[in-house]
């Protein structure tokens, strides 16, 4: 899987979760200080990169950086599957 595809579906997810207009969230637009999502939207996010990549999103993952766009998302996944 590479970074395109894997940016895309956490685009696709966020977008629908949303319900934002797709060109008003940025690839690297700061998801949660912009309000495009809350804590339970958190939730939502951490078990969608769960499912949808199988991989395990441990406690010290949970930081800031690596959930604050969708950028970050992509680096993350990224990290977790090589």
């Amino acid at each position: 899987m590479d970074t395109v595809e894997i940016k895309n579906k956490v685009r696709t997810f966020i977008v629908s979760e949303t319900a934002s207009p797709e060109d008003k969230i940025l690839n690297n637009s700061l998801i949660f200080k912009e309000g495009f999502i809350d804590s339970m939207g958190f939730v939502m996010i951490t078990t969608f990169i769960e499912d949808e990549f199988d991989i395990k999103v441990t406690d010290a993952d949970l930081i800031e950086e690596n959930f604050e766009s969708i950028d970050a998302i992509t680096n993350f996944v990224l990290r977790k599957i090589q």
